[in-house]
């Protein structure tokens, strides 16, 4: 749970992240404890019901890793544990099936716990944690996919037709933001039915994208990753596209 961007860069992400899906007839809000920074869309204001979760979960997270050093540092999958929260058990099978550190699944993993939690006050949640997102709707939604400095960057999107069982939607930048990636690609973005999988895949997939030719490579090992269902990647001017993924077309300013 690394440093959190402050000053400019974190107002600039504000401006970006915060626009990429923007539902009617949800109350909108933000949650933050540490470096947990939730927007949170639903039918009502759940805010002291995502806080405690928030807290709840941070707790269980902070607990595990003071006793599992490892479980922070490692870059690569750690051994299962049959004791670990249910939070960590979800970082820890999405990093052994996308073969990265179980801490590249973090902000999924809570995103999704929390909205999870939400769920038994509000039939439609969308939480959002630093571009990651879970959504549970049975509404039609578009979302914004942010690349950087590409030129693509919020002129492409998601159409999602259904998420009522709920969709994490998460993206790996090499270009934006604080989260360690080996690749450049300006976005990473993967869909799966786990959150925590879907950013753990992002990372695992952005890390093969170093320059466009590369692409093909991306694509592939998205594919290889069990419980992925789609996978757009940008580069610059390049895009590829993978799996249960209906691409839009977005006007600058209007995602």
């Amino acid at each position: 749970m690394g440093p959190k961007p402050k000053g400019p860069k974190n107002d600039y992400r504000e401006r970006t992240y915060r626009r990429l899906v923007v539902e009617k007839g949800l109350v909108s809000f933000q949650v933050q404890v540490k470096e947990t920074d939730l927007l949170i869309q639903s039918r009502k204001d759940l805010r002291e019901t995502a806080y405690q979760a928030v807290l709840r979960y941070r707790r269980q997270l902070e607990a595990y890793i003071q006793d599992h050093p490892d479980f922070f540092h490692s870059l690569t999958p750690v051994p299962g544990d049959d004791f670990a929260p249910p939070l960590v058990k979800e970082m820890l099978r999405a990093s052994k099936a996308a073969r990265v550190g179980p801490m590249a699944a973090v902000a999924g993993a809570m995103a999704e716990f929390v909205g999870r939690d939400l769920l038994r006050e509000s039939p439609e949640v969308i939480v959002e944690n630093g571009g990651d997102l879970f959504i549970r709707s049975a509404r039609e939604l578009k979302v914004a996919i942010f690349a950087g400095p590409s030129p693509l960057s919020l002129r492409v999107g998601l159409k999602i037709s259904e998420a009522a069982e709920g969709l994490g939607i998460c993206t790996s930048s090499g270009t934006v933001g604080p989260s360690l990636s080996f690749g450049k690609a300006d976005a990473a973005c993967l869909l799966s039915s786990s959150a925590a999988l879907a950013d753990a895949a992002a990372t695992a997939v952005g890390n093969v994208v170093k320059s466009p030719g590369d692409l093909a490579a991306g694509l592939e090992t998205a594919q290889r990753i069990e419980g992925v269902t789609g996978v757009v990647l940008i580069i610059g001017e390049k895009m590829g596209a993978w799996g249960r993924v209906e691409l839009l077309e977005l006007q600058p300013g209007n995602p």
